[in-house]
């Protein structure tokens, strides 16, 4: 599209779904209280991974292509999931869930793929920990499959060796 110099622009603009923001979207809806309308979903596997993840903590998600409607139960209202989160190969949702998770009152487990299970989750791992979370390797290898288990969370001042949003977003989210 190209555009010459005018006095006025009139006209609608939409622009394609993003998945940073879809992830964020559907997390942030499910530990609020009450409806949270989505436009601009990206229908993409990741994002669709996290709806999976958080239809199975409890929270009601409708999802028609067009707009999703997260029924959120507030911070505190997730419940126990009945199997092992399963993420696929997205990493944004194993890493901010962890965060949502880690200051629930009820056990869980999150996977992926292959793939994802062997990337390092350190560097979300050691600041949550800090502020008191109990998230832990399955295998001892610092990677996925992770287990969490109720903590005390609390506050901490961290300085982040590693520049992640990811990591920013799930200390924000315990």
């Amino acid at each position: 599209m190209e555009f010459t110099k005018k006095h006025s622009f009139h006209g609608e603009l939409s622009v394609p779904g993003d998945k940073s923001i879809s992830h964020r979207g559907i997390m942030f809806g499910a530990i609020s209280g009450g409806l949270t309308e989505i436009t601009g979903f990206l229908q993409g596997a990741d994002c669709l991974s996290t709806i999976s993840c958080f239809r199975q903590l409890g929270i009601s998600i409708e999802n028609d292509g067009s707009r999703v409607l997260v029924h959120g139960r507030g911070l505190h209202g997730l419940t126990p999931p009945k199997q092992i989160l399963d993420v696929g190969n997205s990493g944004t949702p194993l890493r901010l869930i962890s965060g949502i998770l880690a200051g629930q009152n009820f056990s869980s487990a999150m996977s992926g793929d292959e793939s994802l299970n062997s990337r390092p989750m350190g560097r979300v791992m050691t600041p949550l920990n800090k502020m008191g979370a109990r998230i832990q390797s399955i295998n001892n290898n610092n990677c996925a499959p992770l287990k969490v288990e109720p903590g005390d969370l609390h506050g901490i001042h961290y300085q982040s060796p590693v520049a992640s949003a990811q990591v920013k977003s799930a200390v924000l989210l315990a």
